[in-house]
């Protein structure tokens, strides 16, 4: 199999940022996940053949990572941050919380493929512990009952695009420090947004 053009053509955008290609192996590694929807034996090869590295070489820095994910994570990757600051604040919890709004163990997807929870490890917000990303995009300051609400938003409304400060206003508490200027894209699926990889839309 082969890449669609317009995978293509944001392969040599992002390829043309990098002075040796092989740096470029990890935003290749997210454009593999998003002409897939997830992580294959092919879109590794791919990144590959760019890269000049190895297939194995290739998978070898997808397996060490946990943000590259194989196919089936659902449209969103609900990240629950257990480290010990969001540990001692109650990153159990809200890990708990959300896994039985959804009906599932953390590590696994909901029936109707919408949700992933996983634990994470930090996310660097401990000043705002307990934090959660939802697609990467983050929530400081979430306590059990609003992360249900977080959870059930996400399965009944099922956002197009998801964005940290529409979330923070709606289901976050503390914050860490004051955010910057408000952020008007957000995330359009379990890749991280960013424009070059046609994952990144404005928030309704």
């Amino acid at each position: 199999m082969s890449w669609s053009q317009e995978t293509r053509s944001r392969a040599e955008e992002i390829l043309g940022r990098y002075p040796e290609v092989r740096s470029a192996v990890m935003p290749l590694l997210y454009l593999a996940m998003r002409e897939d929807d997830g992580l294959t034996a092919d879109g590794m090869r791919q990144v590959a053949e760019y890269t000049g590295l190895t297939p194995v070489q290739v998978e070898s820095v997808a397996s060490f990572y946990t943000m590259y994910k194989d196919a089936g994570v659902g449209k969103y990757v609900v990240s629950v941050c257990t480290s010990i600051s969001c540990h001692l604040l109650g990153g159990d919890g809200v890990l708990a919380a959300i896994a039985d709004e959804a009906g599932l163990s953390p590590g696994e997807i909901d029936r109707n493929g919408v949700v992933f929870v996983e634990r994470a490890e930090c996310i660097g917000a401990c000043g705002g512990a307990p934090a959660v990303q939802v697609n990467y995009e983050l929530v400081e300051g979430v306590e059990p009952e609003s992360s249900r609400r977080l959870c059930r938003w996400l399965i009944d409304d099922q956002p197009a695009v998801v964005g940290s400060d529409r979330m923070q206003a709606e289901f976050g508490g503390r914050r860490s420090f004051e955010w910057g200027p408000t952020e008007s894209e957000g995330a359009t699926g379990p890749i991280p947004a960013f424009g070059p990889y046609g994952t990144a839309e404005p928030v309704s």
